[in-house]
């Protein structure tokens, strides 16, 4: 899959597009916490975001059904592995490293991630 790109507002559309798996511009628009975007601003959002090929839509009448082409997993992870490259070096072990250094995580917390390691090791 090749890398995607989008905006804050793009990332908005695609939570509600994820949480909905199917919806119509007027669902859409409900979605929207106030202050809500005007329905040409989605409009252009949704038309940049088919032809960056991340949704399509089924037509009924005049009607627009809209739904994902990608799932949240598969874009998180593209995400997580581009943001490594660029700040990280590549390297998994320099971000666990600053990522372990820089969060406030307590003892019981860097324990689970810890075991989740652990629990990768042996599979």
């Amino acid at each position: 899959m090749k890398e995607i790109k989008l905006t804050d507002s793009e990332k908005a559309l695609m939570e509600i597009l994820w949480e909905k798996k199917k919806i119509f511009m007027k669902e859409i628009l409900d979605t929207y916490p106030e202050p809500k975007p005007a329905a040409t601003t989605v409009a252009t959002l949704l038309k940049r975001m088919q032809n960056k090929d991340l949704i399509g839509y089924t037509l009924y009448g005049n009607s627009r059904e809209y739904y994902p082409k990608v799932e949240k997993g598969e874009y998180f992870k593209k995400e997580m592995t581009s943001m490594i490259d660029r700040f990280f070096n590549s390297s998994v072990t320099q971000f666990a490293s600053f990522f372990t250094s820089n969060t406030k995580l307590s003892q019981k917390q860097l324990k689970e991630l810890r075991d989740i390691i652990d629990q990768q090791i042996k599979e």
